[in-house]
């Protein structure tokens, strides 16, 4: 699939994971030095998590995002044509549920990899067709009792996810208050990510500076669902090679857990 975007998609996309005025270079395609595009903006090239709920007609207020990997190979510029390319890797029987991993790779026209994103997909009610369990994920494990090198918060909009949504994914879920009753759900949710970009925003400043170039993955699991109106606290611990171990929380709840980021120097 070619994919073809201009400023005003990495701009929207600034804006849907709530970027700031005083944030300029990601939001004015005439700033100097020209428009930035935030790392994470490479989720939006990955469509095939999207393909597969339909290609299996799946429910979307029961097809939960669980977890996600991004990881770059060159930045975005602010316009452009990406390929994208996508596979089921595996799918997972947990009994109350499914999982279902797609990878997407996103490339240049000539061929040259720019970003690999890895999707996991949890449908509720979809296991128990006697399939593999497969694999636990590895736990990243967070140190106890020392202070993380970073702590950034961001407060979410009540209108957030209605403004997300306009990248691209439309799953009721997170604008509809029955769709989101019947995922169990009290109210509609913010995308998972949504708060993945809110998360990527804290990493990009409190570990690479504000520099895009140095932010290469992130990895992550949606633990609990972030709530338009609420503040998101994203903190990281240093540990070796560039990695950090990273956690997000609102004052409900670990809602990224399980996941770190790597950056360069």
């Amino acid at each position: 699939m070619v994919i073809e975007y201009g400023w005003k998609d990495v701009v929207l996309y600034a804006l849907g994971i709530g970027a700031q005025v005083d944030e300029l270079q990601f939001l004015y395609e005439n700033v100097e030095g020209g428009l930035k595009v935030f790392p994470s903006f490479g989720v939006l090239m990955a469509p095939g998590h999207a393909m597969v709920r339909s290609e299996l007609n799946l429910d979307p207020p029961r097809s939960v995002h669980g977890e996600h990997r991004l990881r770059l190979h060159s930045l975005f510029a602010p316009e452009g044509r990406l390929v994208s390319v996508s596979e089921v890797v595996s799918i997972y029987d947990k009994k109350k549920f499914a999982v279902i991993t797609v990878r997407t790779d996103i490339s240049t026209e000539a061929g040259d990899l720019v970003c690999e994103n890895e999707a996991v997909l949890v449908y509720i009610g979809g296991g128990g067709f006697g399939g593999e369990p497969g694999p636990k994920s590895e736990p990243v494990a967070l140190p106890e009792g020392v202070e993380p090198d970073f702590r950034i918060s961001y407060a979410v909009p009540e209108n957030q996810a209605a403004l997300y949504r306009l990248n691209g994914d439309y799953n009721p879920l997170h604008i509809d208050a029955e769709s989101a009753k019947r995922a169990g759900f009290d109210q509609p949710i913010l995308h998972g990510l949504c708060t993945f970009g809110h998360a990527t925003r804290a990493i990009l400043y409190g570990a690479c500076g504000g520099d895009v170039e140095r932010f290469k993955e992130f990895k992550v699991r949606f633990s609990a669902p972030v709530l338009p109106g609420d503040t998101v606290t994203t903190e990281g611990w240093k540990e070796k090679d560039g990695r950090y171990a990273i956690r997000t929380s609102t004052d409900r709840d670990v809602v990224i857990s399980n996941a770190y980021a790597v950056v360069t120097h």
